[in-house]
């Protein structure tokens, strides 16, 4: 088990981010024309209406708090909230996020396999996606009963510390999750895949999301109406 352990919490990472970047690179270089989420609105607007906004909402709101939770150093909170209050907020906060999510993601399942025309028109990698969206999600809500059971945020900062020496190629990070039960090693896993297998999915539209934030710094459009177009193209004709 040692020597998996050390391909999955050591080596796979790096795998998966590696997949993650250089695949999302060349699909938009590649594949522009699939580079978008594929919606099936047209189909049938009303479950995905209630399904799409809580999924979005709860995910959103997990990702971020995943990524500066366990990215943020412990000395920089350290001086305004302990370690064991910390991981009550994570808790709560990521619980509630977490179950709107997990009914967001549902109701997209069951809409998606239950209406005839979606599914027909469906990609196997729709479902397997929503899939492993409900699966992580669910791991995730699991993890919090255990987390109950040790209050003072142990856990939560060995688990925070891999992070940071993964991402930082510091060693002895696959040593930091000796006491970590199965369930948060299932859930550490199945999120790096998912990472894993970003660029070949509609995922890949998370990055135009991101994207739309350039609009907010690029530089004013000159835009002129017809009429003076066509002014200044005669007053140039006849010049």
């Amino acid at each position: 088990m040692n020597y998996l352990d050390t391909f999955l919490f050591g080596y796979y990472p790096y795998i998966c981010l590696t997949v993650f970047l250089l695949g999302s690179l060349i699909r938009f270089d590649r594949d522009q024309y699939t580079w978008k989420s594929d919606s099936s609105q047209l189909l049938r607007a009303g479950q995905l209406r209630w399904g799409s906004n809580l999924f979005h909402v709860g995910v959103l709101f997990l990702f971020f708090g995943h990524f500066f939770g366990m990215l943020t150093p412990h000395f920089i909170y350290e001086g305004f909230i302990t370690a064991g209050a910390k991981q009550v907020v994570a808790m709560v906060s990521g619980g509630v996020a977490g179950l709107l999510g997990f009914v967001g993601v549902t109701i997209l399942l069951h809409r998606r396999l239950s209406d005839p025309r979606i599914r027909i028109n469906s990609k196997t990698s729709d479902i397997v996606l929503l899939w492993l969206l409900w699966i992580q999600l669910a791991l995730g809500l699991a993890t919090i009963p255990l987390s109950a059971q040790h209050l003072d945020g142990s856990m939560m900062m060995k688990l925070a510390e891999w992070a940071q020496r993964i991402v930082t190629f510091r060693a002895g990070a696959v040593d930091l999750l000796a006491d970590a039960g199965w369930i948060f090693r299932a859930h550490m896993f199945l999120g790096m895949s998912i990472f894993l297998i970003f660029p070949f999915t509609r995922l890949v539209h998370v990055w135009s999301g991101f994207g739309t934030v350039a609009y907010l710094i690029r530089p004013y459009q000159v835009v002129r109406s017809r009429r003076l177009g066509q002014q200044g193209d005669a007053s140039r004709r006849s010049a």
